[in-house]
């Protein structure tokens, strides 16, 4: 069987007991990065002979096989360096090898920074859309195209390009959108800032600490007619807009399915 095995995310009373007693009696541990779950051990008091295997991105896809074919033969516990593995870490793939060739795969639940900042964020739980670590290059047009999306947004961020990237958020989404910067989560100096934007992109301007998850409220969905909303995709096409992603947007800001609004805009088209 292969365990996926939630670790903390900082504080260590977070271990759950499943998560030691896994640990403690696993016969081989993969790990994003060996030195660390090694620190874990000893942080827990936690001796173990396991066999230790490295797994990250580099490495992923060419030992997901052998990693599964162990599993198929006896319990492997993979972990993260922190959090869940396979959330925007190692992990995925190997998933996927294990369903394709028929081998177990369960979980131990523990901590998730994305769970845990969206519970206190103060945004909309109801629905949301994690889009994992913000780009390094072309933040502007990342968050551009997400504009839109009237669910809660959830992105990770790494302390100095945070900055950088409030500000793009801010002219993509606008500087009275709704935001958290939630840093630290579950360590002595965790922080919860909840503001606009524009609020946000001036309180974190200077040099940033910890770990990061910026949260973006949803677009609020405008109330618009099943014609004025073809109005609006047929004019964003004449001014250049692919009609694919014209009609996406739209049906996002509205509501109305967008394969209806394709086919009404191009029935449009046609007869023009």
């Amino acid at each position: 069987m292969l365990i996926l095995a939630a670790t903390p995310i900082g504080n260590l009373g977070d271990a759950s007991p499943r998560l030691r007693e896994a640990l403690a009696n696993a016969s081989v541990i993969v790990a994003e990065d060996t030195r660390t779950t090694n620190h874990l051990l000893a942080a827990l008091g936690l001796t173990t002979t396991a066999k230790k295997i490295a797994l990250h991105e580099h490495n992923e896809v060419a030992k997901a096989e052998s990693i599964v074919e162990l599993a198929r033969d006896g319990d492997v516990v993979m972990v993260s360096d922190a959090g869940m593995p396979g959330i925007s870490d190692p992990g995925y793939i190997v998933v996927r090898t294990a369903h394709d060739r028929g081998v177990t795969v369960s979980a131990i639940p523990g901590p998730s920074a994305v769970i845990a900042a969206l519970a206190v964020s103060g945004l909309p739980t109801d629905r949301f859309a994690f889009e994992g670590f913000v780009p390094r290059k072309g933040q502007g047009k990342f968050f551009a195209n997400l504009a839109h999306e009237p669910r809660t947004l959830v992105f990770y961020e790494s302390p100095h390009r945070l900055a950088d990237s409030l500000v793009a958020a801010r002219d993509a989404f606008g500087a009275d959108r709704l935001a958290t910067v939630v840093r630290e989560l579950t360590k002595m100096y965790e922080e919860v800032v909840r503001g606009t934007l524009a609020d946000l992109s001036e309180r974190f301007s200077g040099e940033n600490r910890g770990e990061i998850v910026l949260l973006v409220a949803g677009a609020e969905v405008v109330a618009m007619s099943r014609d004025d909303a073809v109005n609006d995709v047929v004019a964003r096409v004449r001014s250049g807009e692919r009609l694919k992603e014209a009609s996406r947007a739209v049906a996002e800001a509205t509501g109305i399915p967008g394969r209806d609004l394709y086919a009404a805009a191009l029935e449009r088209s046609r007869d023009a």
